[in-house]
């Protein structure tokens, strides 16, 4: 059985930061179209997935009662709206591009919509907790090592440095009012988590291949570049498949978030930012100072 350890940061709200994301070139992944469009498809996602989480933390909010628990749901619902605001600037961007994007959050606009009105309150903050465990894992797995994120554009690079620097001080927030007032059964919290990655990995797989279709790329063409891209992100030696141990602690019926360490170079970003003002130097430094 482990023992919880304490590594909660407290959620720091910060807004009006400029990613100068309309200066990114098309295919900003180092030329690659295929990783590319698989990050923009994850991108696509936030938006009106922070506010699906905002509003079923809200469906409790009522019931907290824990001073401090009540300061960071205040918290993590203005980080998530920040979260939105910049990627949907990034939507933009890519909807500037010729992509669908009007077409990807009507689906999703309906999907929250169904799970909100025709679930639970449990179902969906288990849901919004499995969904934040998913994200905050990305700080460690995207910039752990330098090499990952090496042929990525700067300013994007910086983008998914602030989302998940803060995912990573509010990762505890949902899972805490599930815990603390939710009434969540365990199966429900184990459940959740699985059926959350294979949405997640199933719908952004979906829309990378939309828009390489809309990007003027042939089936045979688009069947390559998923064959050469997928194990790049789910290989023996993917990305993903980094995160796996982390991933798999929320299995344990002891687990809590705050259980796994900051990532390393987390007061590096936060130190740049307030001696700088700048996102974009604060997710360069925080790049630079991970592992070769």
């Amino acid at each position: 059985m482990n023992a919880i350890v304490q590594n909660q940061i407290t959620p720091v709200v910060r807004s009006h930061l400029d990613f100068k994301l309309n200066e990114i070139p098309r295919f900003w992944f180092g030329g690659d179209p295929f990783i590319t469009r698989m990050f923009d498809a994850l991108s696509l996602t936030f938006p009106d997935g922070e506010r699906y989480f905002i509003q079923s933390v809200r469906l409790f909010r009522d019931q907290i009662t824990d001073p401090d628990l009540k300061q960071r749901v205040a918290d993590f619902i203005r980080q998530e709206a920040q979260h939105g605001i910049a990627h949907d600037q990034m939507n933009q961007v890519m909807k500037e591009q010729g992509m669908p994007v009007d077409l990807f959050i009507r689906r999703l606009t309906k999907i929250f919509k169904f799970e909100l009105e025709q679930r639970s309150p449990q179902y969906n903050i288990a849901m919004t907790a499995a969904a934040e465990h998913l994200t905050a894992l990305m700080a460690e797995t995207f910039y752990n090592k330098k090499e990952t994120l090496r042929d990525a554009h700067p300013y994007v690079r910086a983008l998914f440095a602030w989302h998940a620097i803060e995912e990573m001080e509010h990762r505890d927030v949902a899972f805490d009012v599930m815990k603390q007032v939710g009434n969540v059964p365990e199966s429900t919290r184990k459940f959740t988590l699985a059926w959350t990655t294979l949405l997640m990995l199933g719908f952004t797989i979906y829309r990378t291949n939309v828009m390489l279709e809309y990007d003027g790329f042939t089936p045979l063409q688009r069947l390559k570049m998923n064959i050469r891209g997928l194990p790049w992100f789910l290989g023996k030696n993917g990305i993903f498949r980094k995160m796996g141990k982390q991933y798999r602690d929320w299995f344990n019926k002891d687990f809590h978030p705050n259980q796994h360490p900051v990532i390393a170079q987390y007061d590096v970003w936060v130190k740049t930012l307030e001696e700088t003002g700048d996102p974009i130097a604060a997710g360069e430094a925080f790049w630079q100072a991970a592992k070769d």
